[in-house]
C-alpha cells in the first residue's frame, strides 16, 4: 500500500530538509520526497498546517510485561505510545521475571508482534535479577535482540560490576543506561530533601545521592574510555558534572523527563503520591538547571520514564505508594508547551531530543530518527499549536497516574505512522 502525505512542513533536526514537502511511502520506506507529488494509487493524508517529524523515540519506558500486566502490558503500552506519537519505545528490564535472559528478551519481541505496530526495543538487565551481584550474559542478550543494558530502578552500587559492564557492554555495542542514586542514602525515602520533606516530617532523598553516582559513572567512563548514559537527570549538580565531563571529551550522554523541568517538590504538597517519582521532584534551582542543560545541549534526550501503576497503588499513603508517573500520551504536548511555545528551544531542537539523539545513543539502524529518501517510513504528524486539556480518562494506557491531569497544553498528535502504516489517527 502507498501512502502520500501532502502539504506538511518537515521538522528535520539534521538540517537536510526544510519547508513544505510531500512524502510518498511504499512498503515501509520513504520512496519520494518533493515539493509536489501526485499518485492516484496512494491513500492521501492532507497535512496542511501540520508538521511532520521522524517517528518519536522514547528510550526509557516501563511496559510491565511480563509479570506486572495489571499495570500495563506491551499491547496497551504500544497503543499509548502510538497515541503520543511514538513509533519506537525502549522498555526497561524491571519486569517479573527480570529481562536478564535471552528467553525474556525473546518473549518481549514475540509479544510485540501482536501490537499496533510500534517498534519495541528491549533493554536487558546488567545484573542477574537486578541484584547487582553477577553480570548477565551480554552476548546472549544482544543476540536475542536487546538494544541496551540497564538495571534501571535499582542503582548498581558495585563499582567494579559497573566498570565491567561498561567495558563488556561497549564491546558488544550495548550502551549502559545508569540509574544514578546511592541506594544507601535514598532507600525508603520518597521526597526530595528540603523544605517539603521537613514540612512533612519525612526523611529526605538528597540530591547528593544522585550526584555522587553521576560522578562515579562519569569517571568510570573516562577511565575505561567507554560510553555511559545517565538516566532521568534531576539535579543542578548532576547537570554540571555531565557538562564538565562532556567538555573533557568523555562519551557521556543523558536524558531527562518533563516533570524535572516543569515541576518542583512543591507538587508533592498538592498532589501527594501522584507526584512521587524516583529520582524525586527537586527544588526550583534544580528545575532551572535541568532546563538550562536542555538548552545548551548538555542533556541529550527527552524521555518519559513512563511508569504505570494501578489506581489502588497510587491511592496509598505517600510513603507506601509506588514511585512513578506515566508520560507516553502527554510528552510531546508538554515538551512543546514548556520548551517550544515558551521560546526556550527551537522546534527542531525539541524534536531532535525525541528522535535523532535517542536513535544515535541506542545505535539503531542507519537513518533512524531522521526523514530521508529510502529511509524507514516511521513518522509523526502533529499540530504544533492545537490547545487541549489533559484528561487521563482518554488515555489508551491502562494507567492514569499523572500529575498533569487538567493542564492546558499546546501541541497534538494527528497521525502516527510506523513502517508506512497509520497506527494512530486523531479522532
Amino acid at each position: 500500500m502507498k501512502l502520500l502525505i501532502k502539504n506538511g512542513t518537515i521538522v528535520d533536526p539534521v538540517g537536510l530538509l526544510s519547508g513544505k514537502r510531500d512524502l510518498l511511502l511504499e512498503n515501509g520506506v520513504i520512496v519520494m520526497i518533493s515539493e509536489h507529488i501526485e499518485d492516484d494509487s496512494a491513500q492521501v493524508i492532507d497535512a496542511a498546517g501540520l508538521h511532520i517529524s521522524a517517528g518519536l523515540i522514547d528510550m526509557h519506558v516501563h511496559l510491565r510485561d511480563p509479570g506486572l500486566t495489571y499495570k500495563e502490558d506491551i499491547i496497551s503500552g504500544s497503543l499509548a505510545a502510538a497515541h503520543g506519537g511514538f513509533t519506537a519505545v525502549a522498555c526497561m528490564p524491571n519486569t517479573k521475571p527480570v529481562a536478564d535472559s535471552a528467553e525474556t528478551i525473546q518473549y518481549i519481541l514475540e509479544r510485540s508482534k501482536e501490537n499496533c505496530g510500534v517498534h519495541i526495543l528491549p533493554i536487558g538487565a546488567v545484573s542477574i535479577g537486578q541484584r547487582g551481584e553477577q553480570r548477565t550474559n551480554f552476548k546472549a542478550l544482544k543476540e536475542a535482540g536487546a538494544v541496551a543494558l540497564s538495571d534501571d530502578g535499582v542503582p548498581i552500587m558495585n563499582a567494579n560490576l559497573m566498570r565491567d559492564a561498561l567495558i563488556r557492554g561497549n564491546r558488544r555495542g550495548l550502551t549502559v543506561l545508569s540509574h544514578c542514586e546511592d541506594d544507601t542514602m535514598v532507600h525508603g525515602r520518597c521526597v526530595n530533601e528540603g523544605r517539603v520533606s521537613r514540612s512533612l516530617g519525612l526523611p529526605g532523598r538528597p540530591a547528593i545521592a544522585e550526584e555522587l553516582m553521576v560522578m562515579r559513572d562519569a569517571m568510570l567512563a573516562e577511565e575505561t574510555r567507554t560510553s555511559v548514559h545517565i538516566c532521568h537527570v534531576s539535579t543542578a549538580n548532576s547537570v554540571n558534572i555531565i557538562r564538565q565531563f562532556k567538555r573533557k571529551g568523555v562519551n557521556i550522554t543523558c536524558e531527562t523527563c518533563p516533570q524535572y523541568f516543569i515541576l518542583t517538590h512543591e507538587e508533592i504538597l498538592r498532589q501527594g503520591s501522584l507526584a512521587k517519582v524516583n529520582p524525586p521532584l527537586r527544588a526550583t534551582k534544580d528545575r532551572d538547571a535541568v532546563l538550562a542543560g536542555l538548552k545548551d545541549g548538555t542533556i541529550d534526550c527527552l524521555v518519559t520514564d513512563h511508569a504505570p501503576h494501578s489506581a489502588e497503588e497510587k491511592s496509598m499513603p505517600l510513603t507506601a505508594a509506588p514511585a512513578g508517573m506515566i508520560g507516553l500520551e502527554t510528552a510531546l504536548a508538554l515538551n512543546l508547551t514548556y520548551l517550544y511555545h515558551t521560546g526556550e528551544m527551537s522546534l527542531a531542537d525539541v524534536i531532535a531530543k525525541m528522535t535523532y539523539r535517542p536513535a544515535q545513543i541506542l545505535a539503531l539502524h542507519a537513518g533512524a530518527g531522521t526523514i530521508s529518501l529510502g529511509g524507514a517510513a516511521d513518522l509523526t504528524i502533529f499540530d504544533v499549536n492545537e490547545a487541549w486539556t489533559i484528561h487521563p480518562d482518554e488515555f489508551l494506557s491502562k494507567a492514569r497516574n499523572t500529575p498533569f491531569a487538567g493542564q492546558q497544553v499546546r501541541g497534538r498528535v494527528r497521525y502516527t505512522i510506523a513502517d508506512g502504516k497509520i497506527i494512530y489517527q486523531a479522532g
